[in-house]
């Protein structure tokens, strides 16, 4: 199974965010899964203008890298999202990909996709992220495994480290275990219900504007 682990640090993997991520992936990776790296700092995905484009056409028209990101999202069994935590959110690089996602959205395209995701703070914080993160997952359309993050300690050092990486690598390993074996979370499925019936029911109310998406749920049959 093919997933794709999206770090939003500006310092790539060279940062705390990315030494947490590396143990979420080694636990992927000793299941038995391939992960894919991206690394938004370098490449570009530039902030929504909120055309409507996507939801009219199915692709958005702004000249750079997010179109082959969508790509990538849409093709995996599962995926990781790992951004540190700026002033009590995630970094404006993982924002600006969060905010070109509303085609896929409105569309809940990434139904029967599972995810995690990957938090660090310099002091604090980190539930607060970790939830607005998961959140994302299930507004995705996805199913959200769990999520690990941390305040720090020092440069790529953290309190109670081995504790950490080994929770973190075992989030990988669910990750990989949930996907295989298709979970479903009770305890998510009644928002996630609701939510496919919000956005079907925006999309039929913009449906003489939003062609793609409203053909796109015809085409479910919902």
């Amino acid at each position: 199974m093919n997933f794709i682990a999206i770090n939003g640090s500006p310092h790539a993997q060279r940062g705390n965010t990315g030494l947490l991520l590396d143990k979420v992936v080694e636990g992927v990776q000793n299941a038995g899964g391939t992960v894919e790296m991206v690394y938004l700092s370098k490449i570009k995905v530039n902030p929504c203008v909120g055309c409507d484009a996507c939801h009219k056409t199915g692709s958005c028209p702004i000249p750079d890298d997010f179109e082959e990101l969508k790509k990538k999202l849409l093709a995996c069994d599962g995926f990781i999202l790992a951004s540190p935590n700026y002033i009590m959110s995630v970094s404006a690089q993982m924002k600006a990909l969060f905010d070109r996602c509303c085609g896929i959205i409105h569309c809940q395209a990434m139904d029967g996709k599972y995810g995690v995701v990957v938090e660090t703070s310099g002091g604090g914080g980190d539930e607060q992220v970790i939830d607005y993160m998961q959140r994302v997952v299930g507004m995705l359309g996805a199913w959200s495994v769990g999520g690990v993050g941390s305040s720090i300690a020092g440069e790529r050092l953290f309190p109670d480290q081995d504790r950490l990486f080994a929770k973190a690598t075992a989030l990988g390993g669910e990750l990989y275990r949930a996907t295989l074996e298709k979970r479903e979370y009770p305890d998510q499925a009644g928002a996630k219900l609701a939510l496919s019936a919000y956005m079907r029911g925006l999309v039929d109310l913009m449906k003489d504007f939003w062609r793609y998406e409203y053909d796109y749920w015809a085409k479910l049959g919902k």
